[in-house]
């Protein structure tokens, strides 16, 4: 069994609002799920505390005992301070030369030695 770290969508037509859930990745979007870790609301405002709000600890537990974030998730947890970023590989350049497997900044967008 894998747990998926994932949001399913409440709220009526026009006006989602998400939670932030420990599922079971076989369990549907807005199925069963194992444990609520929190809550996104699209619609407020950016700078808005009621936007996001995640269990920490909670979130902490799941990625320690092996749960995978979605790509949404997870970008939502490097937002937060909880993971750190993806390493992005930079395969070739514009000019056609191929440089060896170079780690880039997501933040800077300065290669990493």
């Amino acid at each position: 069994m894998t747990v998926k770290i994932r949001l399913a969508r409440l709220g009526c037509k026009h006006r989602p609002f998400y939670r932030l859930v420990a599922a079971d990745d076989k369990s549907r979007r807005d199925g069963k799920q194992i444990e609520v870790l929190g809550f996104f609301d699209p619609l407020q405002g950016k700078d808005d505390e009621k936007r996001v709000s995640l269990k920490y600890d909670r979130i902490k537990y799941w990625l320690s005992v092996g749960a995978q974030p979605t790509d949404t998730v997870e970008n939502m947890l490097f937002r937060a301070g909880l993971i750190p970023p993806k390493a992005r590989v930079v395969v070739g350049s514009k000019n056609g030369e191929q440089s060896a497997n170079l780690h880039v900044s997501p933040i800077t967008g300065e290669v990493l030695n």
